[in-house]
């Protein structure tokens, strides 16, 4: 890679060791993936700030870094394991050690927003800029739909470039590699968020490329319906993009039918019932909050509810009266932390939760080892209110 003399020095350690870490992190990827050079970014989102995924070496790590590490862009982060403002029945080391996590990341100077949405509680940029995102979902949907161009990063490299403000020029960076060389021909009517997250689930596994093309699918998707796509395509393997309508140039094409879906489904799906109820993997935005809230219609529900989303969102919900709507019908809020992940949900409590959706599936089933009834969030009211 040709790097700048800025950079070599940065490398050598004339800027301190953060620095110096950072750069050979985004040298080692740049390396791996016939990068030429580094450019300039205007935004990273970081991931790894849930204790549950980077562990004691996580933490360690990160106490190093925020030694004398400051981001050089706008910087936000991933959900923690918990909701900082009302502390759960949790063991004492785990809150604990997730709190030092917050305040490193606090010390280098992002931005707590604790939220896998971050394009929904933040300014946008504007088209074709250059970000560094880690959460998989927020890749997808921003290469995808929002018009800015990044990786799928991981929660190293979107560090390394928060505090660099730099990133590798190699994969969805360069433009050619952003045409579908995979084009998945859908067959079906896709009724909602569930059958579109479905879509993207088959679309990443199956997808070996940086971009998959998506045929027969509607370019109107309201924001549930993107994320649950987005969500799905990035929970499934490592395409990073996709764009909707028919692409003569992709070399490969997959059917998605009634066969592929119900596969999906099954290998997601994995319980008859649950019980407690699960939104936001990942979290919700006003726009799912006012949708649940409209089919709720003052009804409550049967079970335990419990709504993720970021506490930007919560506190505008707030002021609308959607949450306290919401919170009479039955369920409760969880800011900060997302359904994938969190100790919150556990087989010691739960054998069996109600999703909408695939992301919070795949996790449960994982790395939870909580098997999940899958339903759409229409589905759900319907069958599990009164």
């Amino acid at each position: 890679m040709l790097l700048t003399h800025e950079e070599e020095k940065g490398l050598s350690g004339e800027y301190g060791e953060a620095i110096a870490s950072a750069y050979r992190i985004l040298v080692a990827i740049g390396e791996a993936t016939d990068a030429d050079k580094l450019i300039p970014i205007q935004w990273a989102h970081v991931s790894g700030v849930n204790y549950n995924t980077i562990g004691d070496s996580g933490l360690e790590f990160l106490r190093q870094i925020s030694l004398e590490g400051k981001t050089k862009v706008r910087t936000t982060i991933n959900p923690m394991g918990f909701d900082r403002e009302n502390l759960p029945d949790l063991p004492p080391e785990f809150i604990a050690k997730q709190i030092q996590i917050a305040q490193s990341y606090e010390k280098i100077g992002t931005i707590p927003t604790f939220s896998c949405i971050p394009y929904e509680i933040m300014s946008l940029p504007i088209g074709g800029t250059q970000v560094s995102f880690a959460e998989s979902n927020a890749a997808v949907l921003a290469n995808s739909h929002l018009d800015l161009v990044t990786n799928k990063e991981s929660a190293l490299s979107a560090l390394a470039s928060a505090l660099t403000g730099k990133s590798p020029y190699s994969e969805l960076r360069i433009e050619e590699n952003r045409t579908p060389q995979l084009e998945i021909k859908n067959e079906l009517v896709l009724k909602d968020e569930l059958d579109y997250g479905l879509l993207g689930y088959f679309t990443g596994k199956n997808a070996k490329k940086n971009c998959a093309g998506l045929c027969n699918v509607s370019e109107r998707l309201d924001m549930l319906e993107l994320k649950s796509l987005s969500a799905g395509i990035g929970t499934s393997g490592s395409c990073g993009m996709f764009r909707v309508g028919d692409r003569s140039t992709a070399v490969e094409r997959i059917d998605f039918g009634e066969k592929e879906m119900k596969n999906t489904y099954d290998e997601l799906s994995t319980a008859d019932d649950g019980e407690i109820i699960t939104f936001g993997s990942p979290q919700l935005g006003m726009n799912e909050l006012n949708k649940i809230q409209t089919l709720m219609d003052g009804k409550k529900f049967s079970k335990p509810c419990k709504i993720f989303c970021p506490r930007t969102v919560y506190c505008r919900g707030e002021k609308l009266g959607i949450t306290k709507s919401l919170e009479r019908s039955g369920a409760s809020f969880v800011c900060d932390a997302c359904t994938c992940l969190t100790p919150l949900i556990c087989k010691k409590d739960y054998d069996s939760i109600i999703t909408n959706s695939v992301k919070a599936s795949y996790y449960m089933k994982t790395s939870n080892k909580v098997s999940v009834k899958l339903s759409s969030l229409k589905s759900i009211v319907d069958n599990y209110t009164q």
